[in-house]
């Protein structure tokens, strides 16, 4: 439940950050008139995230067994490429979120409402459509059958849309950017459970090989219907008797995303590198005066 919680409450943020920007941005520069579209946009996404969602839901359960395990397993892998891509610009780009999406805004206020709710939708949309996917391979790897985890989703968007509510009203102040980054480095460990049993279902459909070579069981030590079985399982996807496949695939993906995602930001593009004024949180310095005489 904790780990739904977190993607509900993550994924959530964003859009909800996102739909802060665009609303107050409109209302600080007089043009309450486009806030209907934008409002329009919002819906569309939002309504297109929740058809996404009970598609994938629905729809598989008319599948054979098979047929399932090739798509719980396919989406899983290409749910978490999506987050991967999702944290690590969400962390390059952050700083100047603000500003691409006043630009942006701008633009679609020049082409007319259509643009409106077209930028509103796409703003949206992006967030909603990556949030369906994840929360369906997440649930669908938890496979416990019970509500926790469409619960814990839930309470993590609510808390967003209050988050995102207080930050609008100017009652909250965070370090954001401390913010994404713990809660994507809990996100990145989410999405190593994800595709570890994201592989598990490709064994099962016989789409790769390796389902009873084992790397260890503990079932005996971890029961999986125990309480600290239940909560392993529902925060990391934690498998007793996982395979040898599974364990690898696990490993392989969230040591070296993790580094890389805790690594100082200009630890890509090389040291030395000269920060803007509004990177650095401090105001230009005045130009030096001329000595009186």
């Amino acid at each position: 439940m904790f780990s739904n919680y977190l993607i509900g409450l993550r994924e959530g943020l964003e859009a909800s950050l996102v739909v802060c920007i665009l609303i107050a941005y409109l209302v600080k520069t007089g043009r309450r008139d486009a806030l209907k579209p934008v409002w329009t946009g919002i819906a569309v996404a939002v309504a297109l995230a929740l058809a996404f969602g009970c598609v994938l839901e629905f729809g598989s359960q008319e599948l054979t067994f098979e047929a399932q395990e090739a798509l719980g397993g396919s989406l899983s892998v290409l749910a978490v490429c999506l987050v991967t891509w999702m944290v690590f610009w969400m962390r390059r780009t952050a700083r100047h979120l603000k500003a691409e999406l006043h630009g942006k805004l701008d633009a679609a206020l020049a082409m007319g409402t259509g643009a409106l709710v077209v930028t509103a939708f796409l703003a949206v949309g992006r967030e909603g459509l990556e949030t369906a996917l994840f929360v369906w391979a997440s649930v669908h790897a938890a496979g416990d059958g019970s509500p926790r985890p469409l619960v814990g989703v839930a309470l993590g968007l609510a808390t967003a849309v209050l988050l995102g509510w207080l930050f609008y009203r100017g009652a909250l102040r965070i370090n954001l950017a401390k913010f994404f980054t713990w809660t994507g480095a809990l996100l990145v460990v989410v999405a190593a459970g994800v595709l570890a049993y994201g592989f598990h279902d490709l064994q099962e459909a016989d789409w790769l090989p390796g389902l009873t070579n084992l790397a260890f069981d503990v079932s005996g030590a971890v029961p999986p219907d125990s309480w600290y079985g239940t909560l392993l399982k529902g925060v990391f996807n934690f498998q007793p008797d996982p395979t040898v496949l599974q364990v690898t695939v696990w490993l392989l993906y969230l040591v070296p995303t993790l580094a890389l995602f805790l690594a100082p930001v200009g630890f890509a593009s090389g040291k030395g590198k000269v920060k803007e004024p509004d990177e650095q949180g401090s105001r230009p310095s005045k130009a030096p005066q001329a000595p009186r005489a």
